[in-house]
C-alpha cells in the first residue's frame, strides 16, 4: 500500500486495487459494496469503467452513471437500465446486480445504504446542489419508492473540498437564503477565517441536512479529506481547473446481505 496516502478517520480505510488506491466506510459495508476512487484511475475511458465495475463486483454494462446538473434531481435505476444516462445529481436503486456511480472533482460525493431494506443512493453535490437540498431529495426518493426509513440509513461522505480551500462570494450565500435555510446554518456553513474571506464547509452542510431530514447523526461517517489538499491522492476543479480529472463514488446492494422489505 501506498505509504503517502493521507490518514482517514478509522471509519474509513484504503484498499488498493488494480488500478491504485481506493477509500471504502467500514460502516457501510455490511450494507452495501461500495468505493471512493482516488485520481490514479483515469476516468472516462472504458477501461478505468471496467476496473471500477470489477472492484464492486458487477458487470460493467450494469454500471449507470449521470449526466450531472448541479440540481436535486433523482433518477431512480430498477431492472431495466435507462437507454442513455440520467440527467440528475443522485441515483437511488434497490437491485443487487447494478451499480451506481457518481463523480467528482471537488463537489461532495455522498453514498448511501438501507441496513433494513437493502436500498442504496449515490449523490453529487455541489454547492448548487447542496443549496437546494439534493441529498435530503435522495433520502425522500429512497423512502418514497423503497420504504427506507431515514433512522435505518447510513451514509459515507467521500472527499471534497474542505472550508480551508473553497473560497465563494456573496452570492453563493444568497443562493442559499433564496432557498429558504435557516439563517443560524447558514452562518454555521459559511465560515469568514482571520483572513476575512468567507468559507463554504459543503461537506458539513450536507451533514445538517442530512440530519434534518431525519438521518441519525451517528449513521453519517465523513473521510474529511479536502480535495485541494491533497492533489498527488485526489484531484481538484478548483485548483487543476481544465486539468483536474474526476473522482468517482460507486455502491451497490451486498447480494450476500438478508434483507426484510416488508416492515
Amino acid at each position: 500500500m501506498n505509504k503517502t496516502l493521507p490518514e482517514v478517520p478509522d471509519s474509513f480505510y484504503w484498499t488498493n486495487e488494480g488500478w491504485g488506491a481506493a477509500l471504502r466506510c467500514r460502516a457501510l459495508e455490511p450494507i452495501a459494496q461500495h468505493l471512493f476512487t482516488t485520481r490514479q484511475l483515469q476516468l472516462p475511458s472504458a477501461e478505468a469503467w471496467q476496473a471500477l465495475a470489477s472492484a464492486i463486483d458487477v458487470a460493467p454494462d450494469r454500471v449507470v452513471s449521470l449526466n450531472q446538473l448541479h440540481g436535486r434531481a433523482v433518477a431512480v435505476i430498477r431492472t431495466e437500465l435507462p437507454a442513455e444516462r440520467p440527467s440528475a445529481d443522485a441515483l437511488v436503486s434497490d437491485t443487487p446486480d447494478v451499480a451506481l456511480v457518481i463523480r467528482a472533482a471537488d463537489c461532495v460525493p455522498l453514498l448511501i445504504g438501507d441496513s433494513r431494506t437493502g436500498a442504496v443512493g449515490a449523490v453529487h453535490a455541489g454547492w448548487r446542489g447542496t443549496a437546494m437540498r439534493v441529498a435530503a431529495a435522495a433520502v425522500e426518493s429512497m423512502a418514497r419508492e423503497f420504504r427506507s426509513r431515514p433512522a435505518d440509513l447510513v451514509i459515507a461522505i467521500g472527499p471534497s473540498i474542505g472550508p480551508c480551500c473553497y473560497e465563494v462570494g456573496p452570492d453563493v450565500v444568497d443562493a442559499f437564503a433564496a432557498e429558504g435555510h435557516e439563517r443560524y446554518l447558514i452562518d454555521r456553513w459559511f465560515l469568514t477565517p482571520r483572513d476575512r474571506k468567507m468559507r463554504l464547509d459543503v461537506a458539513g452542510a450536507n451533514r445538517d441536512q442530512l440530519i434534518l431530514a431525519g438521518v441519525l447523526e451517528e449513521n453519517i461517517y465523513s473521510c474529511g479529506l479536502c480535495t485541494a489538499m491533497h492533489l498527488d491522492v485526489l484531484t481538484s476543479f478548483r485548483r487543476e481547473k481544465d486539468l483536474a480529472g474526476r473522482l468517482a463514488g460507486a455502491i451497490r446492494s451486498s447480494a450476500r446481505a438478508s434483507f426484510d422489505n416488508r416492515g
